[in-house]
């Protein structure tokens, strides 16, 4: 299933308490639910004014539907083509890459509320 990079616009988000954090986690999980298993989050990383979240879906539409469900923004949604880490370094036959970030596992993240 292709994987994801969500940026959500959200200022003030480095700020969030750790039970508002949890709240925003239970609302995603909530649209998540009601998305069915063709959408999978991963993690995300919260910044200063922004979070980037990732995600695993079958297209864009349906990565903007749980936005519009949950009440946060999907301010940028790009497809990942490729993973790399210090270990691609090591391995000369890939020419710097790694298998498509399409590829792998497609068991679903469960969330609990």
């Amino acid at each position: 299933m292709p994987k994801y990079v969500i940026e959500r616009d959200i200022p003030g988000a480095g700020e969030l308490t750790p039970d508002q954090l949890q709240s925003i986690s239970q609302t995603s999980c909530s649209a998540l639910r009601k998305l069915g298993f063709d959408i999978q989050w991963e993690q995300s990383f919260v910044t200063g004014n922004r979070v980037y979240c990732i995600y695993r879906a079958p297209s864009e539409v349906l990565i903007e539907e749980h936005a519009r469900l949950g009440g946060f923004p999907a301010n940028r949604i790009s497809l990942v083509s490729a993973v790399i880490d210090p270990t691609t370094a090591e391995h000369s036959q890939t020419h710097g890459r790694t298998a498509p970030a399409a590829s792998g596992s497609q068991t679903r993240e469960t969330c609990s509320a």
